[in-house]
């Protein structure tokens, strides 16, 4: 069953070509996962895997795949030993020598380093080299079985262990682990080629304790038991071919639910957890429901499966078939707060069922496209769920995001294209990390990646409608399924992988519309919009004259030109207006319809049909004008600032029935504390029917308002009686009524409403007694017997409120701080604080809301000089053990504190918990905090950045994380954010190196110590059209032609190792080890395999370089080479400039992979071209004697003490 009429596979993937060219030179059909053992007690892991490949060209002897961190003990090809090497640059990215400290330089290398391993070039980990004996059946194009066994101790990711140290069996300690990992990381847990573009079916097998379950993707054949009934085997069938990266495993004492509604599918939950699992999910049949019905597809699987495990690397992680989700996302029906979050993930994962798992993208550039549409399916899902206001809300909230996030950092580009010469169009917006590859990617550009990509998708949508969208998934869906029901032709399998290009064409076949200009806009190109706008009414001719200026020289922004809506609300009535905002044009007039009638009192007609009476004396008499909205259909990616006098706002809040226009109002009111403003404010606040959002974003308006107004503001606080109406008892009203929270509306307003009196001021700008006195009553009246609702979330909200009225201590000479002397008004916030948290103690709060209000509000009570500033209680909150919200909230006060107090020890605590605290999520969340909150930034000086610290940064980013992508980007991150791109200013400068140069005998200052120097010709560094040129990663394996020629192809793809010579495939890959085990992965071999890992992913050689960096320079500074590299094939640097691009495809590894230098410069010099050839043998025979003979200088290509060991030794 070879596949049929599949082309020889290609590296040059065309844009717009049609189908999928695969980028490896096989086709996986199947593979087989056997694990047979799992230790919970070491954390291991012992098994195998078989893969099923096709060659897809004649010559194809060795095979690339992906593996991290697994040790491999032997590869059997067709039942015959083969060799194999394992490398992986990505384990030490600059090599420790290197005393490079710049992140620009650190970026490139890294990014060279993932494209090195990356499949979906062709890469690996793994080179397997094929038995000669079965050349000949390659060159015939049949099957060829791979066999690896391989084992994990201890995986550091991938795979995460949860073993709680308690007494009893594992399956009675709750022991349990699961897959994990960011985009593709299956290759953490066993060898595959892990890319989204590479179908197979599957055969997954997991032996455990007899009390466990294995719960992974496709059908459960069977589960056998072994003969001493202590173990089963479960045995899972996967028939639509899927990507290893979608592949996933959970194994635990699990108690399992079949789904009452619907039998196929099956829900897995931690012991004693099943009566939360029972009603989490019993809303599960009804996202199904909604997306089979809007997409009119049936599911793709045959089975769904559900697993809620502890310590979770994110809450929701979608494979085939199954979804990972945090056992904290359970919840009993007591619970309001959590239900909608938690059936909101739901319906996530269950739309990346279909759009990310069933159906695959070719590319990275691709990703877009399935972010974009399983995001907009669950916007239509929460739109029908949760009502239009809740889906607009979201909308907004999600345009918000994505625009501060745009113009703080300077864009998210959703379709990244690595062709030649576009990125000259497309300069990356990103500097401190490369956008080609997820792996380099910061976590939050990432989720305001998949942010943008359904904005975008619902861009789509207003241009070509909802019904035209919805026939587009189903079409893609189709021919999905189709194409997976295929079992023998597995060419036909990629019909189920999108491309951005397939996508389009499929929206212009079925709409018949032309979408390439929004596509060029929003997804070709990175950055929003921003307009501004302001207006006059023109008396005389009855016109608006509406200008619209544009903000597109700001970083993050960029022009639009093409239509914008704007919304007239005038006394007849509203009118829409289609606007064309062109390159220079500002000012639009705008035709009104009425005339001003002040006289006749007749209802005004809104946007929805309804039509009310106004009290119309606060406009202007002149104008028909109460209010204008641009673009109020959100119909642009933009930010938009508006001017309009403040009864227009006033009129907008109280009258426009779209939320996100009264949230608009509520925002600019806070620009116009008047009485008109307070009271537009309070009636909102009354109204029922107002969106309960608006009515708590009207909370904070007001208290933000009534401070504005605080020498004029009469009668009670601003709130309070309205509370008093609303909450209490009629007969005494400072005496709060029996919760009743049946209406949840009512239930937000009321524990928001305290939250925002809190930060009412008087004129002293203390927070006025009796508001304090009134919270500490509703505290104290709090009564919660007759609610058939917890109160843990309002409990939490008093305690805010308790904090919010916190205000600086004023401190009398200097005295210090103790409980005797405290101000009365916080001792008695104080007592309740300490009366909450012994309480949760003994009753701990559904997820222990009320322990992380608590901590927040100490941590306020430090800062504002009330208690002694100490981080020890909340180092003690945050040991691993405590719920993981409670250790987050412990830990950002900890952050906080590192910053207001400049503490050295406490951000050496952090960091240290972050190279060992247990949780993934934990570390990850620790280097997010320290990054949105740091302890100093790049622009201030702080007796906190000292070289210690560079390198302990450097060390974590640099070797300390590579089993954790998204640890790795965001100490990656943590690093821009406190040291900047260029190297750190509190290092000292590099001893100054002299460069003696030969051809021009003079001296010349080592280039090193210009930080800013390599920044600018980084650029040219990976360039994938020129192979051959490139080196350091970029390496061709060279073989020495007498042995056998390779063809250009494997040359090409074959970057990733840098094996000086073929015949290090017959040796053993360590010195002690048999040829079959590779060392530990851990083992000092690896950076020696990669003499590239310390070059910069270096520049194509710059023939035109100023003269310190030509060929011929002798370095004299050792150690500070910093990776200032010269081109590393300077040895032939002239002759090369005139030698055909062959030449270096042929060119003997001598230049590229010595560690040391290969050749005297002298000699060199004479014999420029006449060398060329020669020294193909030569450096094998002398490559030792050299690295101890006289001349022993560092080579510059390898940028390494000359004593390291090298392969060649």
């Amino acid at each position: 069953m070879p596949p049929t009429g599949s082309d020889p596979a290609r590296m040059n993937r065309k844009k717009g070509d049609k189908g999928f060219e695969s980028p490896r030179p096989y086709k996986l059909t199947h593979q087989v996962v056997c694990i047979n053992n799992i230790n919970f007690q070491r954390k291991s892991v012992v098994g195998f895997v078989e893969l099923t490949i096709f060659p897809t060209v004649a010559n194809l002897n060795r095979i690339k795949l992906n593996s991290k961190q697994c040790r491999i003990y032997r590869v059997r090809i067709n039942d015959l030993e083969a060799a194999f090497i394992y490398n992986d640059p990505t384990l030490e990215v600059c090599h420790s020598e290197s005393k490079q400290r710049n992140l620009n330089y650190f970026s490139n290398a890294y990014a060279a380093a993932v494209s090195a391993v990356d499949p979906d070039a062709g890469n690996g980990e793994l080179c397997i080299k094929v038995p000669s004996e079965l050349w000949k059946h390659v060159d015939e194009l049949k099957v060829l079985k791979i066999h690896i066994n391989f084992s994990l101790d201890q995986p550091k990711g991938g795979l995460h262990f949860v073993v709680p140290s308690v007494e009893g069996s594992m399956a009675e300690r709750g022991a349990h682990v699961f897959s994990c990992g960011y985009q593709n990381s299956t290759r953490f847990w066993f060898p595959c080629v892990d890319s989204y573009s590479e179908l197979c079916t599957w055969k997954l097998e997991f032996t455990v304790d007899a009390a466990m379950v294995a719960v992974s993707n496709g059908d459960l054949v069977e589960t056998v038991y072994t003969h001493d009934m202590r173990k089963k085997t479960f045995h899972y069938m996967l028939t639509i071919p899927t990507s290893a990266s979608n592949i996933s495993l959970a194994i635990g004492p699990f108690e399992i639910l079949v789904d009452p509604y619907m039998h196929e599918v099956t829900h897995f939950c931690l012991p004693q957890l099943l009566p939360l699992l029972k009603h989490t999910t019993s809303y599960l049949h009804e996202v199904f429901e909604f997306y089979e019905e809007i997409l009119t597809c049936r599911y793709p699987y045959s089975c769904f499966k559900t697993v809620f495990i502890d310590e979770a690397y994110v809450e929701v992680a979608a494979y085939a078939s199954m979804s990972i989700f945090s056992t904290n996302l359970l919840h009993s029906a007591m619970i309001i707060d959590e239900t909608p979050l938690t059936r909101r993930c739901l319906a996530q994962s269950l739309a990346q069922q279909f759009f990310g798992c069933f159906i695959s993208r070719m590319s990275w550039s691709d990703e877009w496209v399935l972010k974009g549409i399983s995001g907009y399916i669950y916007g239509l899902w929460m739109k029908k769920t949760f009502g239009v206001n809740e889906y607009r809300h979201w909308i907004k909230e999600e345009l918000d995001k994505i625009v501060a996030y745009e113009l703080k950092t300077g864009g998210v580009l959703l379709h990244p294209i690595f062709g030649g010469g576009k990125e000259k169009d497309n300069p990356a917006p990103h500097p401190h990390f490369s956008i080609k590859h997820p792996h380099t990617l910061s976590w939050e550009y990432y989720t305001m990646f998949q942010c943008k990509a359904h904005l975008v998708m619902r861009l789509i949508e207003n241009r070509i409608s909802m019904e035209f969208m919805l026939q587009v998934f189903n079409k893609l869906l189709s021919l999905a399924s189709t194409a997976s029901s295929q079992k023998f032709q597995s060419h036909m399998w990629s019909q189920m992988l999108v491309s951005t290009s397939g996508f389009l064409k499929s929206i212009s076949n079925v709409s018949g519309k032309d979408i390439q200009p929004l596509i060029k806009q929003w997804v070709d190109q990175s950055g929003v919009v921003k307009f501004y706008g302001s207006f006059a009414f023109n008396r005389k001719r009855n016109v608006l004259e509406l200008e619209i200026k544009q903000d597109y020289t700001s970083p993050g922004t960029q022009k639009y030109v093409g239509p914008l809506k704007v919304t007239v609300q005038e006394l007849d009535g509203s009118f829409n207006h289609t606007l064309q905002i062109e390159e220079n044009s500002l000012k639009h007039d705008i035709p009104c319809h009425s005339k001003s009638r002040r006289n006749k009192k007749k209802k005004i007609p809104l946007m929805n049909g309804e039509e009310v009476d106004m009290d119309l004396s606060a406009m202007d008499a002149d104008s028909p004008l109460l209010w204008i909205r641009i673009d109020p259909d959100m119909a642009v990616l933009r930010k938009v600032d508006s001017e309009q006098a403040d009864f227009m706002w006033q009129y907008q809040l109280r009258y426009e029935r779209d939320v996100v226009a009264q949230q608009e109002a509520i925002s600019a009111l806070e620009r116009f504390p008047t009485p008109a403003s307070r009271l537009a404010l309070t009636d909102v606040l009354e109204q029922e029917q107002c969106f309960y959002r608006v009515r708590m974003a009207a909370c904070f308006c007001l208290a933000k308002i009534a401070n504005s107004m605080v020498s004029t503001w009469t009668g009670p606080p601003a709130m309070k009686s309205l509370f008093t109406r609303m909450f209490c008892c009629k007969t005494c009203p400072n005496i709060v009524k029996t919760n009743n929270f049946m209406s949840f509306q009512s239930y937000f307003l009321q524990k928001t409403m305290p939250v925002a009196m809190a930060l009412l001021r008087d004129v002293h700008n203390l927070c006025p007694k009796e508001v304090l006195t009134f919270i500490l009553d509703l505290i104290k009246y709090n009564d919660n017997r007759k609610n058939k609702f917890s109160d843990n979330y309002y409990r939490a909200e008093m305690i805010d409120a308790l904090a919010n009225s916190v205000t600086p201590a004023v401190s009398v000479n200097n005295e210090v701080r103790t409980l005797d002397n405290l101000n009365p008004d916080v001792r008695l916030i104080l007592e309740e604080i300490t009366r909450f948290l012994n309480m949760e103690k003994l009753l701990p709060s559904y997820r222990h809301t009320i322990t992380v209000s608590c901590l927040r509000a100490i941590r306020v009570l430090q800062k504002n000089g009330h208690v002694p500033s100490d981080p020890s209680l909340f180092k003690s909150y945050a040991e691993y053990g405590h719920f993981v919200d409670i250790r987050i909230a412990a830990l950002e006060a900890v952050v906080d504190y590192t910053k207001v107090d400049r503490s050295y020890e406490e951000l050496q605590w952090l960091l240290t918990m972050v190279q060992n605290d247990p949780v993934p999520y934990v570390r990850h969340k620790i280097l997010n905090m320290l990054t949105k909150n740091p302890p100093f930034t790049k622009s201030m000086e702080s007796p906190l950045c000292n070289e210690a610290l560079v390198d302990q940064l450097w060390k974590l980013m640099n070797s300390g994380t590579s089993h954790d992508w998204r640890l790795r980007c965001g100490a990656v991150d943590l690093y821009f954010t406190l040291f900047g791109l260029s190297r750190p200013s509190c290092l000292p400068l590099p001893e100054l190196g002299l460069v003696l140069n030969l051809k021009e005998k003079k001296a010349v200052l080592n280039p090193t110590i210009i930080p800013e120097a390599i920044a600018g010709n980084q650029e040219a560094a990976v360039n994938p059209s020129s192979h051959t040129q490139l080196v350091g990663f970029q390496n061709p394996f060279s073989s020495s032609q007498d042995e056998e020629e390779i063809d250009m192809d494997t040359v090409h793809d074959s970057q990733a190792f840098i094996s000086h010579h073929l015949n290090m495939l017959e040796r053993p890959s360590t010195p002690g080890l048999s040829k079959y085990r590779p060392a530990n992965s851990r083992s000092a071999l690896i950076p020696q395999h990669s003499a590239g890992c310390d070059g910069t992913p270096t520049t194509k050689p710059q023939w035109n370089m100023e003269l310190p960096r030509k060929g011929t320079g002798i370095h004299v500074s050792v150690s500070h080479l910093e990776g200032k590299e010269q081109p590393p094939l300077e040895m032939s640097v002239h002759a090369a400039a005139a030698a055909p691009l062959s030449v270096f495809g042929k060119e003997p590894a001598s230049s590229k992979h010595s560690e040391h230098h290969h050749h005297h410069h002298h000699e060199h010099k004479k014999k420029k071209k006449k060398h060329k050839h020669k020294h193909k043998h030569k450096h094998r025979r002398d490559g030792r004697e050299r690295g101890r003979g006289p001349l022993a200088f560092p080579s510059p290509a390898g940028g390494r003490s000359a004593r390291s060991p090298s392969l060649s030794d």
